[in-house]
């Protein structure tokens, strides 16, 4: 896994003249999901159809009430609906219906810097990523909502400590995937819980991955964000939670074993102090619920073992799945 930190200016000096493939001869598309976005959808739409003339761009409506697939549509974007509301059902359609050799996801909001896309499509090619994920250095104090920032680093501070140091910013909603990232997405979750999930699959499954700073900016006057702060929060803190269990059960189901056997410990030793005196046990319900405590414990490590047997299943066929589909750098040799 990679990490790229520093200036936009720095990666571009770095990557020089790259001999690989780019522009119309891979496959580009890209995936804007919107939901009452009308008022920035078209300036999405514009600045990265400047940044990528070739891209194919796709619009999937989920359920807006206002004129986000009108304004879509008039500007020559492929519209398409998601009657299931949530971000991550949306991703989940546009991952399963839409082919193509690389995949930009971004927001409807106008948020992002679509000048950075070419810089990002070449870093893809030059070093055979599978994702790369923009952290968003905001361009002014209130670009940032306090709540959604706070919330965003401490979520991304536990996904780094269980799953690696990897990415600063979990919840960017711009990235750029290869068509193997894309293709081997199980894509479980339903709202805005999807970044997280597609970070823990990066960091899972141990993909060329990367992260590169981009310039964030205000909402337009009149827009307004979807996330809650509390609520979504609350269900991204969930996911981590699910796949952590998921993907490190051994990990979960051994601490789970160690609290159980240390308050196992706590109630047990002066019965068993006083039983080795005297000969008696006075309070047999204590005794009891130390004992039931202590198998508890051994029951939860018997549990870890096994399912992380199975766990270790689970990511070799993940893997494979993962590994049959072509690289970037190998699909670049058709072209």
């Amino acid at each position: 896994m990679t990490h790229i930190s520093g200036s936009r200016t720095s990666v571009e000096q770095s990557l020089g003249e790259s001999s690989l493939p780019m522009g119309g001869e891979l496959s580009i598309s890209l995936l804007i999901p919107a939901y009452n976005e009308e008022i920035g959808i078209g300036n999405v739409i514009s600045s990265f159809r400047q940044a990528l003339p070739t891209a194919e761009i796709y619009v999937y409506d989920n359920n807006s009430t206002d004129s986000t697939a009108e304004v879509a549509i008039q500007l020559g974007a492929i519209v398409r609906q998601e009657p299931r509301q949530g971000k991550g059902y949306v991703v989940r359609r546009m991952f399963a219906d839409i082919d193509a050799d690389i995949y930009i996801l971004v927001d409807g909001d106008n948020t992002y810097d679509a000048r950075l896309a070419p810089t990002l499509v070449e870093l893809l090619l030059h070093q055979g990523l599978d994702m790369i994920n923009c952290a968003r250095v905001p361009t002014s104090a209130t670009a940032h909502r306090p709540g959604h920032q706070l919330g965003n680093h401490s979520l991304s501070g536990i996904v780094r400590m269980i799953f690696g140091d990897n990415f600063k910013d979990m919840l960017s909603g711009y990235r750029v995937f290869s068509r193997r990232f894309v293709k081997s997405f199980p894509a479980m979750t339903r709202g805005f819980e999807i970044e997280t999930e597609l970070t823990i699959h990066a960091l899972a499954l141990e993909m060329p991955s990367m992260e590169l700073p981009c310039n964030f900016q205000n909402r337009q006057e009149g827009s307004e964000s979807k996330l809650h702060t509390f609520s979504d929060g609350f269900r991204i803190l969930i996911t981590i939670g699910n796949l952590l269990r998921q993907e490190k059960p051994l990990a979960v189901f051994s601490a789970s074993s160690l609290i159980l056997f240390l308050s196992s410990l706590i109630l047990g030793y002066p019965i068993l102090n006083t039983y080795i005196e005297t000969g008696l046990v006075p309070r047999l319900p204590t005794a009891v619920l130390a004992m039931g405590l202590a198998l508890g414990g051994v029951s939860s490590i018997a549990c870890g073992l096994i399912l992380d047997t199975v766990t270790r299943g689970r990511q070799e066929a993940k893997r494979l799945a993962y590994l049959s589909i072509p690289g970037i750098l190998e699909q670049s040799k058709r072209y």
